[in-house]
């Protein structure tokens, strides 16, 4: 029978342990589920053998109680912040404290401090100065190197500059927790675990001479944190070799100096094979939270993806607001039909299960099993996508793979439906690839009625500066989808996705786009505005108004008003806006566009 694995001390007592080997320290809710990276983190350490227990939000205000309550583990302390930084979980784009955490029972909001990954690190080596802690996860993999904080407005160092911790794992470090684990278990220093792929340490510039004696590989020295503190060209200079390093399968070891110390970063390890993300997934979570919750409510973010089922890993999008290739790669794993159709039989059995799969899908819907043909060619390749700015000639997009899983899983006994949640890239569709028929079989069987697509905006040099397709990928998609719907007599709808505010985004595009709303018909829901994240490409032009990738100069709205004024012309169709959006177009002489924006619409809202 699966268990959960322990969170209190009582637990622990009656799995009979008088020590923990490793305490994973985490900023969510304990959700014993694939989909959150502290299970799965414990769960691998655990098939490994290693004895593993959580403190999940640990009060931090307090005498540090929480974080004393298994004692020292044996090896060390895991550390993350979530599956969310933490600065992204707390505030609004416009810098506003947010309300509710998805991650905590209840949704309440308070169980977590700023910057977590700091904050538990400190803690943690104030009670336990000589345990190892090992920070990872999202906020820790985004901030390895100096990046820009959009919540201080200013340009941080490596987390492991203010941080006190011995060592740092970046992306899905799964292969690299257990070989900390064993190394340290082996009686060596944790020296030695800087040798090893995928993490970034501290250490003193003198070490650094030459290459790597453990790793062989070629030190690439970037500006130092200085250097990047007095000049924002060199800050993007540093992101275009970061940027380009991770988008290769070979990459170089990457140095950054602060003063007499420098922060190594080695190269990750190799994408995982089928089998080893295949045996991921079958370990034996409960796929719950932890019962200790049930008086204080339901997680929000357990309850969105508890029916839904992860089938692969990677992006090779591109998308320069994105981190998933940053954190997870751009290359594709899958898992196996077979792991993903025993994941549904399990589903099915379940009690209360109600027949509906919420998602199947990853970080995009439709990757599933695409690669490159030829893999000589993709270890020689530093591309930032395989879609665009045209679709790779090497990648293997068949989408039929994908069509028949679908078919596989509506014959499992118990399925009534398969929805897809996760967001379709239609620029990968060819009528050699199948696409087309997947995207028939998407609307026709698998969306619900609405399906959301994220052009993101209508600007030709907005989307180029976003890496996405141009809009007229779009129109054609609504046209090809308006077409399925009329053929098949439903009336569903096709929802769009934009941003404000983007880097390059002036407000005479926000005034295109809506027009070029108002001519289609609509009255826009999903629509977000801006928020730089660390360490990616759009943050990178947000902060230096540079494009890391050309070197050119960039038009950033930075301020307040400035966003304001872009992100209400969203809402040019409410009455309330028509006042504010007429000062602004006048303020920036647009006013050619109010007559455009205030007549009556000839085309039915939809």
């Amino acid at each position: 029978m699966a268990h959960f694995l322990p969170i209190t001390l009582e637990e622990v007592k009656r799995l009979g342990w008088e020590q923990v080997d490793v305490v994973v320290v985490s900023g969510d809710a304990y959700v014993d589920h694939p989909s959150f990276g502290t299970a799965v983190i414990g769960r691998v350490l655990e098939a490994a053998g290693y004895r593993v227990a959580i403190i999940p939000q640990p009060n931090w205000r307090d005498d540090l109680r929480d974080f004393r309550k298994f004692g020292a583990p044996r090896l060390f302390f895991g550390v993350t912040s979530g599956v969310m930084d933490s600065m992204v979980n707390h505030y609004t784009a416009a810098r506003r404290l947010r309300h509710d955490d998805a991650y905590t029972p209840g949704g309440q909001a308070g169980f977590r401090p700023d910057y977590a990954t700091y904050v538990y690190a400190r803690c943690l080596k104030q009670v336990y100065p000589d345990v190892p802690v090992v920070i990872g996860g999202i906020e820790a993999s985004m901030r390895r190197l100096a990046h820009y904080d959009y919540w201080s407005d200013s340009l941080k160092p490596s987390i492991l500059i203010d941080c006190p911790a011995d060592l740092l794992v970046y992306g899905m470090g799964e292969k690299t927790m257990v070989k900390i684990a064993r190394t340290l278990d082996e009686g060596r220093g944790v020296e030695a675990l800087h040798g090893l792929p995928q993490v970034a340490y501290v250490t003193h510039s003198s070490a650094l001479k030459g290459t790597s004696p453990n790793l062989g590989e070629e030190l690439k020295e970037l500006h130092s944190y200085d250097e990047c503190l007095a000049s924002k060209r060199a800050q993007a200079e540093n992101f275009g070799v970061i940027e380009r390093e991770s988008n290769k399968m070979v990459c170089a070891i990457l140095v950054q100096q602060y003063g007499d110390r420098a922060v190594v970063v080695n190269p990750p390890e190799p994408p995982i094979t089928t089998e080893e993300l295949d045996a991921s997934f079958d370990l034996p979570y409960t796929r719950l939270p932890h019962p200790k919750y049930k008086k204080r409510g339901t997680v929000p973010a357990y309850e969105m993806i508890k029916q839904s089922v992860n089938i692969h890993r990677g992006c090779f999008g591109g998308c320069s607001f994105c981190t998933i290739s940053a954190h997870q790669g751009k290359q594709i794993v899958s898992r196996s039909e077979q792991s993903i159709l025993a994941e549904v039989k399990r589903m099915a059995q379940t009690e209360g299960f109600n027949g509906v799969i919420s998602d199947l899908g990853g970080p995009s819907a439709n990757m599933y099993r695409m690669s490159g043909k030829d893999k000589n060619l993709c270890l020689k390749c530093s591309r930032y996508s395989c879609a665009q700015p045209t679709l790779c000639k090497n990648l293997d997009s068949d989408h039929i793979p994908l069509i028949r899983l679908y078919h596989k899983v509506m014959q499992v006994p118990g399925i009534k439906h398969l929805y897809i949640g996760s967001g379709i890239r239609c620029d990968l569709f060819t009528s050699q690839n199948h696409g087309y028929d997947y995207f028939r079989e998407a609307v026709l069987h698998h969306v619900g009625g609405r399906l959301k697509v994220a052009p993101e905006h209508t600007s030709a040099e907005v989307l180029a500066l976003m890496r996405k397709p141009s809009f007229d990928l779009f129109l054609d998609t609504k046209r090809r989808f308006d077409a399925i719907c009329r053929e098949a007599g439903v009336r569903y709808q096709l929802i769009p996705y934009f941003i404000s505010s983007h880097p390059g985004c002036r407000l005479k595009d926000m005034a295109d786009l809506a027009v070029e709303m108002k001519r289609l018909g609509y009255r826009l829901e999903q629509i977000q505005d801006f928020t730089p994240t660390p360490m990616t490409l759009s943050t990178e032009m947000y902060y230096t108004g540079y494009n890391p990738a050309t070197m050119e100069p960039v038009y950033v709205a930075t301020s307040a008003a400035e966003k304001q004024e872009q992100r209400q012309m969203f809402f040019f169709y409410k009455p309330e806006s028509r006042e504010p959006i007429v000062r602004a177009l006048h303020r920036h002489g647009l006013g050619g566009y109010i007559p455009k924006l205030f007549q009556q619409s000839p085309l039915r809202r939809k």
